[in-house]
């Protein structure tokens, strides 16, 4: 693998995604620079943000608490006129340890990679599917 720096967008999201999948939040968090800041518009109750890598960890630490096993299937990754910019899609297949209960659900990230790190992040996941996994 390339030097943090000169990791390209689609070489950082390829780790923050097998990273997370594989429950390694410790390498995902790491792909994200000190002054993240990641969006998640569709976040219910309301739209959230981010700002930081401190949230982020606090963040990733309550999703390592739920009883949920992500994992990203058909992704693709769309390049920009912006070298920095990405827009990823992908479907999580996900399961509820606890209930075995199962979903797929699909994602639209739009990443800005900087020096190698995810400075910017638009999240566009579906919330209804995440309720439905856990029973809400």
């Amino acid at each position: 693998m390339p030097s943090t720096a000169s990791r390209t967008p689609r070489d950082v999201f390829t780790v923050f995604q097998d990273a997370l999948d594989a429950r390694d939040f410790a390498t995902a968090l790491a792909c994200y620079a000190e002054d993240v800041r990641v969006s998640q518009p569709l976040a219910r109750p309301e739209p959230a943000t981010l700002d930081g890598r401190a949230a982020l960890a606090e963040h990733f630490r309550r999703v390592r608490e739920l009883p949920v096993v992500l994992g990203a299937v058909d992704r693709v990754v769309h390049e920009t006129a912006d070298p920095e910019v990405i827009v990823v899609e992908y479907t999580y297949d996900a399961r509820n340890r606890a209930t075995g209960r199962h979903v797929r659900f699909a994602n639209v990230v739009v990443a800005r990679v900087r020096d190698g790190r995810i400075t910017e992040s638009r999240d566009y996941h579906d919330p209804s599917a995440l309720a439905e996994l856990l029973g809400e």
